[in-house]
């Protein structure tokens, strides 16, 4: 793992436990209302990320990309966490109209596959992630946008 300054670092992450692992330990210092970027090619890994999110927090049941449905909502023991997936959305303004800003309303954290097909209609991310092919495994780059996110990524690696 390369830490770049207190709010970037990147990090190789062999195997698909490794990428669950990590998910995971940003779960545990995420909170509500945190937004997360999530991005990669197809295949590189972003709902597997979502997954090991999910399982750190204590849901158990299958983690499914909502390409289809644009966001999965998941009710866990104190707050709901969103899964967004905008890979076919064909215009932003289709977000808009699907209500999404009422998912962004600080009760919640939101997960963002493809954040890109929605820009100007998305709040501004506190975390940003991108996924990329590394020989087996991945490279994983992480970055805070807000203050918010630089205190989870300071939660993050302390040292």
């Amino acid at each position: 793992m390369s830490v770049i300054n207190k709010e970037n670092f990147t990090a190789y992450l062999p195997d698909e436990e490794a990428q669950l692992q990590f998910a995971g330990k940003l779960a545990k210092v995420c909170f509500p209302g945190m937004l997360v970027f999530l991005f990669g090619d197809l295949g590189a890994g972003k709902t597997t990320f979502v997954r090991g999110f999910l399982r750190a927090l204590g849901f158990d049941g299958i983690v499914k990309s909502p390409t289809y449905t644009l966001v999965e909502p998941y009710q866990l023991k104190d707050m709901m966490v969103y899964h967004f997936d905008l890979y076919r959305l064909a215009d932003p303004e289709e977000l808009e109209y699907a209500g999404g800003r009422d998912y962004f309303d600080g009760s919640s954290i939101s997960l963002i596959e493809w954040p890109q097909q929605a820009e100007g209609y998305l709040p501004k991310p506190d975390i940003i992630i991108n996924l990329s092919y590394a020989e087996a495994g991945r490279n994983l780059q992480l970055s805070a946008g807000t203050e918010a996110g630089k205190k989870v990524v300071l939660q993050l690696f302390p040292d």
